[in-house]
This record gives C-alpha cells, structure tokens and sequence, in this order.
C-alpha cells in the first residue's frame, strides 16, 4: 500500500531573482490593509491619518511588468483621532467629499527597482488627476486557513497636497504655515486571490 503526497501549491515564483506572487487577480482585503497619510502640524509634529474605506484589484501578470493596481478610497472614511480635526477634513476646505466622494488611483506602468518595484499610476483627487510614483515592496504571500491565498505589499509616496487644489492652509506669526504641503502617504495591502468560477 502507498501513501500520497499532499500536492503544495506554489504561493509564489522566481522572477529573474526577484520574489513574485503568482499571476492572477488579487482583491484588496480592507479590513487587513491601511491607507495612511502624514502631515507635519504648525511645522513641529507630525499627525498621522488614515482611511478605513479602501477597495480595489491587483493583477499579477506572467510578466511583472505587465501588471496592474487600481484602488478605490472613500475619502468620507478619514480618521485622524480628532473628530473635530476629521470634520475639517470632509468639508471643502480640504477633501470636499459632498462633490467628490471617492478618490482613485489606476496604475499606468509597473518597472523593476533592485529588489522592489516602481508603480507609476494617475492619482484622483478633488476631480484632479496627477501621476505618483509608487514605491513598492512585496512582503510575501501565505496559505489563509480557510483555504485561501494572500499576498501582502507595502507602499510609499510623497505628494504636495497643493497639486490637486488641496490648498487650505493659515500663515503663523512666528513664520511658517499651521499644515505642510508635502504629505507622504503610506500602504500596507492585504489581497486575495480571486477564486474563479468554473464554467458549467
């Protein structure tokens, strides 16, 4: 009598030295990933926010290169700890989310840098759309227990608020202005591999 083998199936590949999940579309799990921002305050400290409204698609392509991202964001899901502060952040003098309830981001080009890659995309924000480089690491991918695949990602940028009209902001007597421009904006994505329905 002989024993089977339990079959493994691989979670990831080698590509050209570098580490990949396997090809296929993986969605976004909002409720194991953060979109987050951070902002400097009266040029001293920094506040740090975040959206709990995140959905989006990540494709993996055969070819790396040839994948692509879009994420979606409720811009009305911003959190920052200070409901007064998030009040603010709502109304038109900063996110304007009664006009523009979501914000967007699509890839247009995914490059090889070193170990990681270079995600170029159009950002919307505000009705304004303007391209961002994103910097971003691949952190693996696992077995869920419920028979599932994830992969996990991390991401980073810079933007200046001002390029999509986000240009709310109070001079201080003592020089220097209440928010930065500059905010530098981080992710940490989750997604599951999309289990395709067979065809009857």
């Amino acid at each position: 009598m002989t024993t089977s083998t339990p079959t493994t199936v691989a979670l990831t590949r080698d590509y050209k030295d570098a580490l990949v999940p396997v090809p296929g579309i993986y969605d976004i799990d909002a409720k194991h990933s953060s979109v987050e921002f951070v902002a400097r305050h009266l040029m001293i400290s920094k506040v740090r926010g975040r959206f709990d409204d995140v959905s989006g698609t990540i494709t993996v392509a055969e070819v790396p290169e040839e994948s692509t991202v879009e994420v979606s964001i409720g811009a009305d899901s911003v959190r920052t700890g200070e409901d007064q502060r998030d009040a603010h952040l709502r109304s038109g003098d900063f996110f304007d989310i009664e006009t523009h309830p979501r914000w967007t981001f699509t890839s247009s080009a995914v490059k090889r840098d070193g170990d990681n890659w270079k995600v170029t995309g159009d950002l919307s924000i505000r009705g304004v759309t303007r391209p961002v480089v994103l910097d971003v690491e691949f952190d693996g991918a696992n077995a869920t227990p419920w028979g599932t695949t994830a992969v996990g990602f991390s991401a980073s940028t810079e933007i200046d608020r001002e390029d999509w009209g986000v240009t709310y902001n109070q001079v201080l007597e003592t020089g220097g202005v209440m928010v930065s421009k500059k905010i530098r904006i981080e992710l940490q994505v989750e997604a599951g591999l999309r289990q395709e329905t067979p065809a009857v």
